[in-house]
């Protein structure tokens, strides 16, 4: 069965603030964080970090 990429963040995601309950401010922070790092120089060192 193949999901893609998007599908499975989404669910993750959805699934742990349902669950969890995390500060809004906690998301937000942590989205904008991975959006800039990922448009940053140090996006190819993570990208290879990751893989």
């Amino acid at each position: 069965m193949d999901v893609p990429l998007w599908l499975a963040v989404a669910a993750t995601g959805y699934l742990g603030v349902k669950h969890v309950r995390p500060p809004w401010w906690l998301v937000a922070l942590l989205l904008l964080g991975g959006y800039l790092v990922a448009h940053s120089v140090l996006g190819p060192v993570v990208a290879s970090l990751v893989n």
